[in-house]
């Protein structure tokens, strides 16, 4: 008897979750169909990696690979993105490939967080960053189709349409508008801005700080308070042109270095993408994955 009620129980969840399983199969579906129209290949790339992945807040799982013969053992990872495998695709010779992966991130659990989620990743040999923009646009509006949502997509109360024309809005253009912050007049040196003038910005617009917040820890204050919310609301939007401070795998514009080529796209408030125009000078990244690598040693005693 215990058992036909667990089995009850069990249908009733999988009834309760059925149109979103149904709706994610029509998405990957649609994806898939846009991938092929547009000429890429689809990849499958190894999960368990050496690196997983330098962003320096990102915490992978770890494990250790025992060789089955001289009992030895190698540390390995879950990756945190397909991006390093990939990658090397591109290095051989691939040139237009993507990927909808299975990721995993540790010490992640909220309502828009989990350890283990999918993950769609793409790269373009030869195309500007903004060629990446047209793919979003593309690729929602097959998601709007393929999940059978005439009026777009809500989240939280929120809606926003993808048929409609995509806001584009740099970051310096949100700090003005959403948080009356000038904020590139608070960058004193591009590479390590320090936290001076930003601190009295958030001052003035009652954003609380602490005594060892950096800039970019007062950047964010301010962006997840005043201006996340903001972004992608009706429509969706672009913000792009980050501080080079913040180019993470992103190479510098050519007519204004002191900026990014590296964009996010946000839907109801909620960020979906980031995407970058990627640095290919070796000496430059390896010097942003050693300075990643320090910080990640100094905030959570941890490097790769």
């Amino acid at each position: 008897m215990e058992e036909c009620k667990g089995q009850s129980w069990l249908r009733e969840q999988f009834a309760h979750r059925l149109p979103y399983l149904e709706g994610r199969e029509r998405i990957i579906r649609a994806l898939r169909s846009v991938f092929a129209t547009e000429g890429f290949h689809e990849v499958q790339t190894p999960a368990l990696q050496v690196s997983p992945g330098l962003e320096p807040h990102l915490q992978a799982f770890r494990t250790e690979l025992v060789d089955p013969v001289g009992k030895t053992t190698l540390s390995c990872y879950l990756h945190t993105s397909p991006e390093f495998a990939m990658k090397k695709l591109l290095v051989a010779g691939m040139e237009k490939i993507y990927q909808i992966a299975p990721v995993y991130r540790n010490q992640e659990r909220s309502s828009t967080h989990h350890p283990e989620f999918t993950m769609l990743e793409w790269y373009r040999v030869g195309e500007s960053y903004t060629q990446l923009m047209e793919d979003c646009e593309l690729l929602l509006r097959a998601c709007k189709a393929a999940a059978l949502e005439p009026a777009g997509f809500t989240w939280q109360g929120v809606s926003a349409d993808p048929d409609l024309p995509f806001e584009r809005l740099t970051v310096q253009e949100a700090f003005l508008r959403y948080a009356e912050t000038d904020l590139l007049a608070t960058i004193d040196d591009p590479l390590k801005p320090s936290d001076n003038k930003l601190r009295q910005a958030c001052a003035r617009i009652g954003i609380s700080t602490a005594a060892d917040d950096s800039w970019e820890d007062l950047f964010f204050r301010i962006f997840l308070t005043k201006i996340e919310p903001k972004l992608g609301v009706g429509r969706p939007t672009f913000l792009y042109d980050y501080p080079i401070s913040m180019a993470a795998l992103s190479r510098p514009k050519a007519e204004a270095s002191h900026l990014a080529e590296r964009f996010e796209l946000y839907v109801c408030g909620l960020e979906l993408a980031n995407a970058f125009g990627e640095l290919t000078d070796a000496r430059t990244q390896r010097s942003r994955f050693e300075a990643d690598m320090a910080k990640k040693q100094k905030l959570y005693g941890e490097r790769y």
